[in-house]
């Protein structure tokens, strides 16, 4: 390893080791509230929701595989990638504050379209990323891999463990997924990103929510995605 590989070797590991704390006392119960409502709402809402997710998943996957240039990091060295890595981050979190703002100026009805959009920025970074740091997100295992990202940045402390365990040890365990459990994806997403996007509902201060949440929402994911790539960068044998 270089110097700065060195470097990266211990953000990773102090990455790691935040990502295994246990969250807040505050967070914890909203997830124990979050999962008794959930339990009452009947299994075939569950399913709507779940098939409906897929769909949109699929489809912002498949639409940023057209709109993602390839191989944006081939050549570069691993300094190299996170300077643009970061550059590109900057401008999608420009871009989701300006989404949030503008959803959350307008009430209820354009609140709710937050979602999909919110979620087609996430998935077109998420693209970006692989491709800078060398791997081509058109391949099915990328897409699978992309997935488990965004799952460790917005899940509860039980399922982040489950999923850093995958990550952390993606060659051995990448031959065994076949698909995402589906509902599981969309239920932990929609459980913790509830609290943080309700109030963009509310008039008045949706704007000023949507901005704040959508920016630090993209940053947490921006922070998982560099470190999930460097990670499997550093397990990753050279050639």
């Amino acid at each position: 390893m270089n110097e700065y590989e060195l470097k990266v070797f211990d953000e990773v590991e102090e990455w790691q080791r935040k990502m295994q704390k246990r969250s807040s006392l505050m967070a914890r119960a909203s997830k124990k509230l979050q999962t008794k409502v959930n339990g009452m709402i009947p299994g075939k809402v569950h399913q709507i929701m779940t098939d409906s997710i897929k769909s949109m998943v699929k489809a912002t996957l498949a639409g940023s595989n057209l709109t993602t240039k390839k191989w944006q990091g081939r050549g570069l060295s691993l300094y190299e990638q996170d300077q643009l890595l970061e550059k590109k981050l900057a401008s999608y979190r420009k871009t989701a504050a300006v989404e949030g703002a503008g959803t959350g100026a307008g009430g209820i009805f354009l609140g709710l379209a937050d979602f999909p959009l919110l979620l087609s920025i996430k998935m077109k970074f998420l693209f970006e990323a692989a491709s800078i740091y060398g791997y081509d997100p058109a391949q099915y295992e990328e897409r699978l891999f992309v997935l488990h990202i965004f799952q460790l940045a917005f899940s509860s402390d039980q399922k982040r463990a489950e999923v850093m365990e995958v990550i952390t040890n993606w060659d051995q365990r990448k031959q065994s997924l076949l698909e995402m459990d589906w509902q599981d994806f969309q239920q932990e997403y929609r459980d913790y990103i509830d609290l943080v996007k309700m109030a963009q509902l509310l008039p008045g201060i949706g704007a000023v929510v949507g901005a704040y949440a959508n920016y630090n929402l993209l940053d947490q994911l921006g922070e998982t995605a560099r470190n999930a790539y460097r990670l499997r960068i550093l397990n990753t044998p050279p050639a």
